[in-house]
């Protein structure tokens, strides 16, 4: 590996491929749905998938299993490439349009947009029923949630990879499917570190300075307990309500 290409932690690596190849899946899949029972917005001659509906349930359900981990470790182990306490302000100088750190805000903005987005897909999702798309019941607030988070997944992931190809372009870009482990990263390691972290260790001191942390970046704090919200909604919610408005 060439000195200027960057090292991804492994957990990233794989956390981050799984998650890539269930959300691109998942919003296949979608599309595919949407073709075949909607396309109200348009529509693409494309043959029907009976099971299209099942595939795309099914896919949703292992990125949910994936997500709760690519969430924790986003939030703690890979915060710098969310969004900061002054990201909003980058944006939106003129001035620093075209800069470097201009474009990383925007990446970090995309990158938090598509975390809300996947909470936003996966409990919309969970909501539905199976019958209401084939049915021709449409007009279901789930639905249009799932449409909308659909929708802001797409738009979110482009940024991400043009951003990602923009700021480091293809040193980056191949960090993320590298196959190089450095000793210290080693899985092997792993469980070590699991027995030292703790929810009072990572927690204890937010809770104790929680008016320290709000003030230090509010919107991430704040975006980090919708999303823990959201998914542990998510996974409760269809158990309480048999999915409807």
């Amino acid at each position: 590996m060439s000195r200027s290409t960057p090292y991804q932690p492994v957990i990233l690596r794989i956390l981050h491929s799984l998650s890539g190849i269930l959300v691109l899946t998942a919003i296949i899949t979608g599309f595919l749905v949407y073709n075949t029972f909607d396309k109200r917005f348009g529509s693409l001659p494309i043959p029907k998938i009976n099971p299209i509906q099942d595939i795309h349930g099914t896919v949703a359900l292992l990125f949910l299993l994936v997500l709760p981990l690519f969430s924790l470790y986003s939030f703690h182990g890979g915060k710098i490439r969310l969004l900061q306490a002054d990201s909003l302000q980058k944006i939106s100088q003129l001035n620093q349009f075209n800069q470097p750190i201009w474009w990383v805000s925007l990446q970090r903005l995309a990158n938090t947009f598509m975390l809300i987005a996947a909470v936003l897909a996966v409990t919309s999702g969970r909501m539905m029923k199976e019958e209401w798309l084939p049915l021709g019941e449409l007009d279901h607030i789930w639905y249009y949630c799932h449409l909308t988070a659909w929708l802001i997944l797409i738009c979110s992931l482009a940024i991400h990879l043009l951003m990602s190809a923009k700021v480091g372009g293809a040193p980056l870009l191949l960090s993320m499917i590298s196959w190089q482990v450095r000793t210290q990263d080693s899985p092997k390691h792993w469980l070590t570190r699991l027995r030292n972290w703790s929810v009072t260790n990572n927690y204890g001191q937010s809770l104790a300075n929680l008016y320290q942390l709000l003030q230090s970046n509010t919107i991430l704090s704040l975006i980090e307990l919708l999303v823990i919200l959201g998914i542990i909604s998510a996974f409760l919610l269809p158990l309480f309500f048999s999915s409807g408005d």
